[in-house]
Parts: structure tokens; C-alpha cells; sequence
């Protein structure tokens, strides 16, 4: 418990705007359910959250220390009241989260603090099973990362093992990672290997493509398969041999057939024709194929996990069922 004592800059406020003002990382929904709750006491009582607040009165707050501390990009998830996370599988060891396009993983340079992370990170805090402030508390975190435009499966440890493990996994190749991707223009041949050099601009924020060697560049290979046409449109499946940054979306323009809504390396006429302002691209697919051993995440071997609905396929291609054509490719 904290006791305030309202001075003459903080009368005539509102009692939960002061509270607002002075516990920013507090989100107003439980504020305003720790003010029911009488979990906030002025002058010893009970009151509602529009009291006009006087000179002198004692405010006593029965609130988790952390909400006092001052706000950082590390204690930004205390403000979300309600995450909003699509979970497709959970443990105690890990979480795997279809991550909606539009959403960063991590913070940026736009400061948002609505980010997955944070939204896994609050959501553990509320179901207890994590605290910043226990001792030698692990911080969850993520085991990879996709676009912010980009949708689908991401990985998240719970545990400092299931870091370790699923990092050296990932660095070893030993799980199948399948995308979903619309493109402009079908793919010729339908189904094969895409393998380029990639080097990347940081200043520009992309990637250029190769097909020498080039200093800095990385090689990059996707294996791919055309599902489905509809007029200029191809659903295709890709599967990321090597991880690199921007993989499918350059190297697919870099055949003629970039993907549809892809700011970065397709058409803006094209894009604005279809009212799309997002790549549609979409991590949908992940298996785990250990080879060696995976400790606590030895049952996790073998298993796979789709993203049930993907809204671009739902979209353009309405005819095409995942479920019944996982097996098939259009010629």
C-alpha cells in the first residue's frame, strides 16, 4: 500500500484522472476496476472514480508495486489491460501466436507499445505465470521474428531452456517453415527453387538482389509451389530453405512476380487496383523436425501447426480450400 497526500497543483482533479497522471503504466480499465474495488481509498473510504479531489486528502492505493514504476520500453506491456493474442498451441514452455499483419513484433522506432511481445508479456503477467520482479525471473521473448506487414506464426519461450533450444533449432534448420503468398503474375515453372544473393540497405530499408557473389551479400534459397490461379493472381506456397531478410518478397519480384500489395518491391498502380495496402504474405505453416535433442521440447517432435483462415486466400482465391488441397499444386 502507497498513501499520497494531495497537494494544491492536484485539486479540484478527478480521482481517476490523478490517478491517470500517476500511474501512466496503470491501464484506465483497471483503474477504473481498482476503484470499484475500493482498492483506492481516499480518506479511508471508498469513493467513485469522479471525485473532485481537495487539498489535504490522503489518498491510500492497494495497487502491485510495479504500476509505480517509471515507464519504460521494458515495463510498457503493464499497460495493456487486455491482450489480444490468437494462440494456436501453448505450454509451459512456449506459445506459438498468429500474429495479425500490421502488428511490429518488437518496439520501433514509431514507439508503439502495442507490439506481441508486449501483448504475450501481459498476457502471462495477468494469468500469473510471469513477474518482472520475481527473483531471477527469465523475461519471455520471441524465437523469430516476421514483418510487421506480414502475418502468421511466430514462437514465443516462456522458459530460458525453450530459448536456448528453440534458437539453436532454428540456427540448425531443423523445423519446416511454410508461407503462403499471393503474387502478380504466375510463377513459371509452377513449382521450384528460387536461389539468389541478397544484400541488404539498411539505410534503404530492402534488400537488393544478386545472382553473383557480392561482398556483404547472403545467399538466399526458396523452394516454392503454385496452389491456385485466379486472372493475374497466384496463391503460392513457399518454403524458406535459408531465412533472410525479405526473402520472398525480392526474390519474387526479382521474377517478375512480386507480391501483391508489397510496398517495398511491387507495383503501387497495381496495389491501389486492388485496395491492397499490405503484402499478402502470411507465415502460415510450421513443423518440428528435431534431429537431435530437444530436452523439454522433445514432444513438440513431429508436429505441426497451420493457421487456420488466411484472410488474402479467403479473399482472392474463395474456391480454394487449404485443408483439402495441402497436397496439390496448379499447373
Amino acid at each position: 500500500m502507497r498513501q499520497f497526500e494531495i497537494g494544491a497543483n492536484d485539486a479540484g482533479q478527478r480521482l481517476d484522472r490523478w490517478l491517470g497522471k500517476t500511474l501512466p503504466l496503470l491501464p484506465a480499465p483497471l483503474a477504473q476496476k481498482y476503484i470499484r474495488l475500493k482498492r483506492v481509498k481516499l480518506n479511508g473510504k471508498g469513493a467513485k472514480r469522479d471525485t473532485r479531489l481537495e487539498k489535504g486528502d490522503i489518498l491510500s492505493l492497494y495497487i502491485n508495486d510495479e504500476f509505480f514504476d517509471t515507464p519504460s520500453e521494458e515495463n510498457a506491456f503493464l499497460t495493456i489491460a487486455n491482450p489480444k493474442l490468437d494462440i494456436l498451441y501453448e505450454d509451459e514452455h512456449l506459445l506459438l501466436v498468429n500474429k495479425p499483419a500490421g502488428q511490429v513484433v518488437h518496439a520501433d522506432e514509431s514507439g508503439s507499445v502495442n507490439t506481441l511481445i508486449n501483448h504475450i508479456l501481459a498476457y502471462l503477467y495477468q494469468k500469473r505465470e510471469w513477474n518482472p520482479r520475481w527473483e531471477h525471473a527469465f523475461t519471455p521473448a520471441l524465437c523469430n521474428r516476421i514483418d510487421r506487414n506480414t502475418s502468421g506464426i511466430v514462437i514465443a519461450a516462456k522458459t530460458a531452456e525453450a530459448l536456448r533450444v528453440m534458437n539453436q533449432k532454428i540456427r540448425d534448420r531443423e523445423m519446416e517453415k511454410r508461407y503462403l503468398c499471393v503474387t502478380v503474375g504466375v510463377p513459371r515453372p509452377p513449382s521450384g527453387t528460387l536461389e539468389c544473393v541478397l544484400l541488404r540497405d539498411e539505410r534503404q530499408k530492402q534488400v537488393q538482389v544478386y545472382h553473383k557473389s557480392v561482398p556483404g551479400g547472403r545467399t538466399a534459397i526458396t523452394r516454392y509451389r503454385t496452389l491456385a490461379k485466379e486472372g493475374e493472381l497466384a496463391l503460392v506456397e513457399c518454403e524458406l530453405v535459408t531465412g533472410r531478410t525479405h526473402q520472398i518478397r525480392a526474390s519474387f519480384a526479382d521474377i517478375g512476380c512480386p507480391l501483391l500489395g508489397d510496398g517495398k518491391y511491387g507495383s503501387e498502380r497495381v496495389n491501389r487496383s486492388y485496395h491492397r495496402r499490405q503484402q499478402a504474405l502470411c507465415s502460415w505453416s510450421l513443423r518440428f523436425c528435431f534431429t537431435t535433442d530437444a530436452g523439454a521440447l522433445n514432444d513438440l517432435n513431429g508436429r505441426s501447426w497451420q493457421v487456420p483462415e488466411v484472410e488474402f486466400v479467403q479473399q482472392y482465391f474463395p474456391r480454394f480450400s487449404i485443408s483439402e488441397r495441402r497436397g496439390e499444386g496448379a499447373e
